[in-house]
């Protein structure tokens, strides 16, 4: 065991030349496949910045919501079965309208704004608006916008424009909150009421925020009050909850996670190929040595393990290489305000990718190794 295992190492210690390329092959499949999909999840995350970004302990929303921005109308009624709970110290709303953005120099742009509560008790205000802006947005018009799409609405702080032919100012920015489409405006509850170009009806509310006396019970609270919903009428969540669900909802439904999966499949087609046919070549160059091994007694399949225990430190070397390029393109999405989310469970899909690209591409190459006839080769 351990001769098999210095053979192995030595020879990638020795003629490293030979699998460079195959590292560099494993490494552009498994930076292929965790960029697109950093860039997939950083894109979907901002679509439910709103969510992890409030204070509220559970949201409850409508029984078939699939996403946080596809809200359904709940009776107001609710409210009261909510507030009966000796769990709960305050309930709270969140509203919603859409419109068009027209600014100073003219040109539309689709926009959807989100009221909070801007009184000092808020669970929907995100964490990190200070309290100065939180201030400004109790007057009715003022509007703060993502950082990045102030060029697309063609604004800077200060200056006025209309929703729905209704003038409003911004009166600050936020970053990481950018749409996915058109652009995100923010506001209060009162402003996103005098926008509004349909009167919803007091009678009905998109999102419920609780507000809880303990946080440290919100499991058993949590299953008491989603206990209280009839069939299909709503449903109690976490706020990691509505966020997973809004970002598998976007990545399926969407056909963006169709696309992802076509773009990993070119990925490993091409990373296998491109390190089988290295690996393949370096076993062609070393074939001889492999020969009088055979022809010493050592057994092809202790030669076979040799093999895949290249392919194994191959696709190691290139998780490396991965990594370091993962985080170089971390830095730079950041530098360019792109957003791009590395979650866990990413970097260790990605791990075992790379290695299966190493660890297949070593079985495919293992042909000549199978055809190999000793008393040929020694003569």
């Amino acid at each position: 065991m351990t001769g098999r295992v210095s053979l192995a190492r030595a020879s990638l210690r020795h003629e490293w030349k030979r699998y460079l390329a195959a590292v560099l092959a494993v490494a552009f499949a498994g930076l292929l496949v965790i960029v697109q999909l950093g860039l997939l999840i950083g894109m979907f995350a901002t679509s439910t910045q709103v969510v992890d970004r409030a204070r509220a302990d559970l949201w409850v929303v409508e029984g078939r919501t699939q996403s946080f921005d596809l809200a359904r109308a709940m009776p107001a009624r609710i409210e009261m079965r909510l507030r009966a709970h000796p769990e709960v110290a305050t309930v709270q709303t969140l509203a919603f309208t859409g419109g068009d953005w027209r600014g100073p120099t003219g040109g539309k742009v689709l926009v959807m704004v989100t009221g909070f509560d801007v009184t000092d008790s808020s669970l929907s205000l995100p964490r990190d608006f200070n309290p100065a802006m939180r201030r400004a947005l109790r007057e009715v018009g003022a509007v703060v916008v993502d950082e990045i799409d102030l060029g697309k609405l063609g604004v800077t702080i200060g200056d006025t424009a209309e929703i729905n032919g209704r003038r409003v100012r911004v009166v600050g920015t936020t970053s990481g909150m950018r749409a996915i489409g058109g652009a995100n405006i923010f506001a209060s509850k009162a402003t996103v009421a005098s926008l509004s170009a349909a009167e919803k009806g007091p009678e009905t509310e998109g999102y419920f925020l609780i507000g809880l006396r303990n946080p440290t019970g919100i499991d058993a609270v949590q299953r008491e009050l989603q206990a209280l919903s009839l069939p299909e009428e709503f449903l109690v969540l976490r706020p990691d909850e509505l966020s997973a669900m809004t970002q598998f909802y976007w990545l399926v439904e969407s056909g963006a996670g169709a696309g992802f999966g076509f773009s990993a499949l070119l990925g490993l087609l091409v990373g296998v190929a491109i390190t089988s046919q290295t690996l393949r070549g370096a076993l062609l160059a070393s074939i001889r040595e492999y020969a009088t091994l055979r022809a010493l007694g050592v057994p092809a399949r202790a030669l076979r393990r040799v093999v895949m225990e290249q392919s194994f430190w191959v696709g190691m070397a290139g998780l490396v290489v991965t990594a370091l390029t993962t985080w170089g393109v971390a830095a730079l999405a950041d530098a360019a305000t792109v957003a791009v989310a590395f979650p866990w469970w990413t970097v260790a899909g990605t791990a075992l990718f790379t290695v299966s690209v190493a660890l297949v591409s070593g079985l495919f190459s293992l042909g000549p190794l199978y055809r190999t006839e000793p008393a040929e080769l020694l003569r």
